[in-house]
Order: structure tokens, then C-alpha cells, then sequence
């Protein structure tokens, strides 16, 4: 991994009985995309609003580049809520010079970024309009001008990727991945987890307020049981629940996925196999993010 630069060091964070995060830790390198993943109420908003300093943790550090994050840091960050943070009655050029301005930019500058923003994320047409006139996915376009409008040194985004069509996703992630080139950290939350599996190089699962993985994209799908996939058309629907150390994942037609326990030999599931009949595919099975997801949430709340 890259340098870290966004550290979060063992932050928790209490709701009066409800613990929100538990000692939640993970780091964000130079030029990383991180995807922060997990359901409803897991944490992840309340992770970014402190890193942000929009909220306190009880207890736990924030730091940017080694320094604990602070007024002056946070002017550096680029922050995209999951809800609405617009004047829905401001005009869209006129509240993206407004909030380039609030971030130290000169109105000059200001506006020739606000202007530049507005091209690049299809927004040019309406820099005249309110943003309530705004489509839904309309005002989340600029909602990620308002996040980049004054070239931030890291991004972190809550849903970035809600509300928004297929256009307008690959306009999005392809400026992320442009930003990440040019050396800053990205850190979004998203419920599409094929989104995330595409684009991040690192992934962090969170559960009930702890970070249950935290690794590389492909090394979280290459690790863990061994699993295949086998596509048998003449197997009877029982055929491998009788082999030692094999267990029958799921059935579709003639397509099994079925787990090898630890030391079971797969050529002796093979040799199994063609005895069924003609074998029409014997391969590997790397779960995607949505399975492993799936996996991790399903497990239970950690003690």
C-alpha cells in the first residue's frame, strides 16, 4: 500500500447505550481508492463525519499526514454527504463559487473552477437553475462539484454513486480514478458493490461499528475456503453430498458450487465428477464482493 495519509486510529464513538463505532482503525495511502462498505447503521457515516470533524469521537485519533486533523486540514478535504448539503434555493454556478470562496479560492478563482466543474460533470445547461429544479441525479452531480470544486487533497464521498444513471456514473468514477492518479487519497461508501469491486484497490467491510476486512480486492476474493464451480448436465441433483470432504453449496440445472474442506484432493472430486457423465466445466470459484459482503454481515454482531 501506499504511504498512509488519512489515518483513523482506534475511534469509537457512543450514543448514549448504542455503541456506534468500536475502536474503528484502517488507513488511506497516496493515490488509493478506498472502498468503505457495510449495511445500514454499521458506521460508516459516523466514520466520515468524524473524520471530517463534523462529529467528536469519544475517544480514538484522526490524522493527516502524521498530524491530528484540524481546522486547516479540513479545508484540504473534499466531503460529499449521503444527503443533500446544497441551498436549494442558490443557483448552481453561484453556489459553487460561494463554496470555492468558504474553501480560500479568490472569486476569480473560484469561478473558473466552478465553471470547469460544471463542464466536466454535464452540468454546463444548468448553472442558472436552482438546485431544487434539479433532477435527483442532477443534484448529486453537483453535490460532487461542491466536493472537488476546490481541488481537495483527499476526497471522502458517503454515496456518491445514488441516484445517479449510467452516463453519469462513468463520469464519475472516471474522475475519481483521475484524482487518484494525481496522487490523492479517495474514500466513498457505496451499496453497489460492483461499483466498488471495480474501481478500489483496497476495500474495508464494517460490522456493528468494528472493521471486520479490511484488504485488496483481488486478494479478498482469491482467499478464503475452496470453492468450484461445475457444470455437469447427466450428475444426479445429489451427486457430490456423499463425497468426503465436499459440501454442496448450490445447485442451478447442471451448474454445482461446492466447497473442499481443508486437505480434500480436487482431482479426487474430478475423477468423481466424470463418472457422472460429460464434464463441461471444472473451474475455481472466486466469490465476488457482493458473496464475501454477504458472508461477513451475515456472521453475527462481534462481543
Amino acid at each position: 500500500m501506499a504511504e498512509a495519509v488519512l489515518e483513523i486510529d482506534r475511534v469509537s464513538k457512543r450514543y448514549g447505550e448504542v455503541v456506534a463505532l468500536r475502536e474503528m482503525t484502517f488507513s488511506i495511502g497516496a493515490g488509493e481508492l478506498f472502498g468503505f462498505v457495510g449495511s445500514n447503521g454499521a458506521g460508516k457515516t459516523t466514520t466520515m463525519r468524524i473524520a471530517l470533524g463534523v462529529l467528536a469521537a469519544d475517544s480514538g485519533e484522526v490524522r493527516w499526514n502524521g498530524r491530528p486533523v484540524d481546522f486547516e486540514t479540513r479545508r484540504n478535504i473534499g466531503y460529499m454527504p449521503e444527503e443533500r448539503g446544497l441551498y436549494p434555493k442558490m443557483k448552481v454556478l453561484e453556489q459553487l463559487v460561494y463554496l470555492a470562496e468558504l474553501h480560500g479560492l479568490s472569486s476569480k478563482g473560484a469561478r473558473k473552477a466552478a465553471e470547469e466543474w460544471t463542464e466536466r460533470l454535464g452540468l454546463a445547461p444548468r448553472r442558472d437553475e436552482e438546485v431544487q429544479k434539479l433532477s435527483l441525479g442532477n443534484q448529486q452531480r453537483v453535490q460532487l462539484a461542491a466536493a472537488l470544486v476546490h481541488d481537495p487533497e483527499v476526497l471522502v464521498l458517503d454515496e456518491p454513486f445514488s441516484g445517479l444513471d449510467p452516463v453519469a456514473v462513468d463520469v464519475m468514477s472516471q474522475v475519481l480514478r483521475e484524482k487518484c492518479a494525481a496522487g490523492v487519497p479517495v474514500m466513498f461508501s457505496s451499496h453497489q458493490l460492483d461499483l466498488v469491486e471495480r474501481l478500489c484497490d483496497r476495500v474495508g467491510i464494517i460490522r456493528s461499528g468494528q472493521m471486520v476486512v479490511n484488504g485488496k480486492v483481488s486478494e479478498l476474493r482469491t482467499g478464503g475456503s475452496d470453492r468450484y464451480l461445475l457444470d455437469l448436465p447427466y450428475a444426479p441433483a445429489d451427486w457430490a453430498r456423499e463425497l468426503p470432504g465436499v459440501t454442496e453449496l448450490s445447485v442451478d440445472g447442471s451448474r454445482f458450487l461446492i466447497e473442499l474442506a481443508p486437505g480434500t484432493d480436487s482431482q479426487t472430486v474430478l475423477a468423481a465428477a466424470v463418472r457422472t457423465g460429460e464434464v463441461r466445466e471444472f473451474s475455481p470459484h472466486r466469490p465476488t464482493l457482493t458473496e464475501l459482503f454477504r458472508n461477513v454481515v451475515t456472521e453475527g454482531t462481534p462481543a
